[in-house]
């Protein structure tokens, strides 16, 4: 048994490129969180695309979700004990709206070696059918790095409209949470999310943690937090955790850690669909 998953879990992982739900905290601190969230919207008067990535640089709240010892427990028990945030994204869908997430591989314009990243997907607002939940193909990561095409779509949630065809008679499961719950999933599994059918927003944070040997092949040299253990490697170069939301300082380091991640991406995308 590990610090957090069962060994069934980790088994389960292993098998079929995921684990869920698994709880980090309760529904009553998932709305405090919430409440923040939404509060720092009203301040900047909405979050723009960036503001949405990479929130924990500047959001003390978000620092505390990506190092709640309970999902650091988990991911640990995944990729061991040095552990780096390399990516966040919050992923929200208005109520009754078409916006919808393709399916795809989280590696894709990733560019990192080995293959070990993990998403946490942490639920602030219930994840469901109804709300458009993470739909997953089970085992789909053993598949490895697959062919993507990009674009066609307004309403796809990724910016590039990447995308891989999974046949209607799919075996399909549905990650849904509760606000407070978590999932795990491996960087080379198949995911999507349906629009959002219910009358409440679809809150969560996607975070993408590495262990500290990992490294990224931009020639463009990206940075990444240190969350848990130590970084023996230096393939990254470390992000101060925020001393309070939109301190200076943050707002400083989530800009410059953004412009190196647009850099990264503009040679990584390309690199990406050649090889395919």
């Amino acid at each position: 048994m590990g610090r957090m998953l069962s060994a069934g879990q980790v088994d389960a992982y292993a098998r079929q490129g995921y684990v869920s739900p698994v709880e980090a905290f309760s529904p009553r601190q998932a709305r405090v969180y919430r409440d923040l969230l939404e509060s720092a919207e009203q301040a900047g008067g909405g979050l723009s695309a960036d503001r949405r990535r990479k929130m924990h640089l500047y959001l003390k709240w978000a620092d505390e979700i990506v190092r709640h010892p309970r999902v650091l427990d988990a991911v640990q028990d995944l990729i061991g004990p040095d552990i780096l945030v390399f990516h966040l994204t919050c992923w929200i869908k208005e109520p009754c709206t078409g916006a919808f997430v393709s399916w795809h591989q989280d590696s894709t314009y990733f560019g990192l070696e080995p293959a070990q990243h993990v998403t946490a997907w942490v639920a602030l607002s219930p994840s469901n059918e109804e709300s458009g939940c993470v739909q997953v193909v089970p085992g789909s990561h053993a598949r490895g790095q697959q062919r993507h095409s990009a674009g066609g779509d307004a309403a796809n949630m990724l910016n590039t409209g990447q995308r891989i065809d999974v046949p209607d008679d799919a075996c399909i499961d549905l990650m849904q949470l509760e606000p407070g719950q978590f999932s795990l999933h491996h960087t080379h599994l198949f995911h999507n999310s349906m629009p959002n059918r219910s009358a409440d927003r679809r809150i969560g944070l996607g975070i993408s943690y590495i262990p500290s040997h990992c490294r990224c092949d931009s020639r463009q040299r990206l940075s990444a937090s240190l969350v848990r253990g130590v970084d023996r490697h230096g393939n990254f170069d470390l992000d101060p955790a925020p001393v309070a939301d939109f301190d200076p300082q943050g707002l400083r380091c989530h800009e410059a850690a953004m412009r190196r991640w647009h850099a990264a991406r503009a040679e990584l995308i390309p690199k990406a669909n050649a090889a395919a």
